[in-house]
C-alpha cells in the first residue's frame, strides 16, 4: 500500500487548507476536484505555487463511481470532503444534494472498501444536530434534518456508519461546527459580513439571533489529521468545535469593531430561512475529540477573525457584495 493520501473536495474551502497542510508536513497528496471544462481547481489555485506543484490533481465527479474508483487506487488514507454545502441552495435543488452527498459517500466508501484503504475520514456537519435540544452538543445529541442539506448529510453519515458496522471499513466521522477562515466564499456568514464591512456597508444579513460555534479553519484541519492518525477514532463520530457560541448579531458587531468601521447591520427578509428550517443554536461539546485524539482548538475566534479579515481585504474583488450568495 502506497503512503499517498486522497482528499476529495480538495478544491473547496476546508479541502484546500487540508491539502496545503498535508503537503507542508511531507505527505504525498492526491487531490480530487470536480471536473470542469476550464480545468479550474477551485481554491487549490490560491495556494503557493511551490506547494501546488507537489499535489497530484485528478478531476472527476464524486457522484460517478468510476472516477472515484480511479482516484482511490493506491492510496492509504482518504479524507472525504466532497459535498454540496450551501443550505439556502438546498431549498432550490434538493435532489442534487442527495446525488452528491449521499450517493457520493457510497461511491467513496465502496471504492475504499474494494481498494483496501487503511482509513477513511468522512466529513459530517454540525447542521446534522439541528437546533440544540441541550448544550453543549455532544455526539449523542439527536439528529434533526432541518434542511435538505442537513438531511443529506445525516444520510451520508449513516451510510458511513453502516460500512463500519457491516464491512469493518475503518471509517471515522468528523463533525465540524462552523468553520471559517481565508478562502471561504460569501455563501458563509463571516466572509459575508467582512466583505460588506470592508466595502463600507451596510451589512445585509438574515436572522440575527441564532448562535453558532465558530471555529478557525486551522483548528478544523488539526482535527482532520488527528482523527486520521489515531486508532481510537475508528468507528466513531467526533465533534470538532471551539466550545464557544456567539449570536450572528454579536458576531457582526465584533467584526465591525475589529475592522474599525461603523457599518449598520440590516436584516433582509429574502435572506431568512424557512422558520422551521433555521437552526437557532449550536454550541459544541468537544470533550470526545480531546479524549480520543488529544485535539484542542489552538486559534481563538478573535485571532481567526483578524487573519480572515486580512485575507478578505487582499482579495476583496472576489466578493460580489451587491448580491445575496445563495
Amino acid at each position: 500500500m502506497s503512503d499517498r493520501v486522497l482528499a476529495t473536495g480538495a478544491g473547496g474551502f476546508i479541502g484546500s487548507h487540508l491539502v496545503e497542510r498535508l503537503v507542508r508536513e511531507g505527505t504525498r497528496v492526491r487531490a480530487f476536484v470536480h471536473y470542469n471544462s476550464r480545468n479550474d481547481w477551485g481554491n487549490l489555485e490560491l495556494i503557493e505555487p511551490a506547494i501546488k506543484s507537489e499535489v497530484e490533481v485528478v478531476t472527476g465527479d464524486v457522484a460517478d463511481p468510476f472516477s472515484v474508483r480511479n482516484a482511490m487506487r493506491g492510496v492509504r488514507t482518504v479524507y472525504h470532503l466532497s459535498s454540496l454545502i450551501a443550505i439556502p441552495y438546498s431549498y432550490v435543488a434538493p435532489q442534487s444534494y442527495v446525488t452528491t452527498n449521499v450517493q457520493g459517500a457510497i461511491n467513496v466508501l465502496q471504492a475504499a472498501r474494494e481498494e483496501g484503504v487503511e482509513r477513511v475520514v468522512h466529513t459530517s456537519t454540525s447542521e446534522c444536530y439541528g437546533t440544540a435540544r441541550y448544550v453543549p452538543i455532544d455526539e449523542a445529541h439527536p439528529l434533526q434534518g432541518q434542511s435538505p442539506y442537513a438531511a443529506s448529510k445525516i444520510g451520508a453519515d449513516m451510510i458511513a456508519e453502516s460500512y463500519w458496522r457491516s464491512f469493518g471499513l475503518p471509517v471515522a466521522t468528523i463533525r465540524p461546527f462552523n468553520t471559517f477562515g481565508p478562502r471561504q466564499s460569501a455563501r458563509a456568514v463571516i466572509p459575508t459580513i467582512i466583505s460588506q464591512a470592508l466595502k463600507g456597508g451596510p451589512i445585509r444579513l438574515g436572522a440575527l439571533t441564532p448562535t453558532r460555534d465558530m471555529n478557525y479553519v486551522d483548528n478544523t484541519v488539526d482535527g482532520f489529521i488527528a482523527i486520521a492518525t489515531r486508532p481510537s477514532a475508528v468507528g466513531e463520530v467526533i465533534n470538532i468545535g471551539s466550545g464557544r457560541e456567539i449570536s450572528i448579531a454579536d458576531l457582526a458587531r465584533l467584526i465591525v469593531k475589529l475592522i474599525g468601521t461603523h457599518a449598520e447591520v440590516v436584516n433582509e427578509a429574502d435572506r431568512l430561512r424557512p422558520a422551521a428550517s433555521e437552526v437557532e443554536r449550536l454550541l459544541c461539546n468537544n470533550e470526545k475529540a480531546g479524549r480520543l485524539t488529544g485535539w484542542t482548538p489552538a486559534v481563538d475566534l478573535e485571532e481567526g477573525l483578524r487573519r480572515t479579515i486580512e485575507w478578505v481585504a487582499r482579495n476583496l474583488d472576489r466578493f460580489k457584495t451587491h448580491v445575496y450568495n445563495v
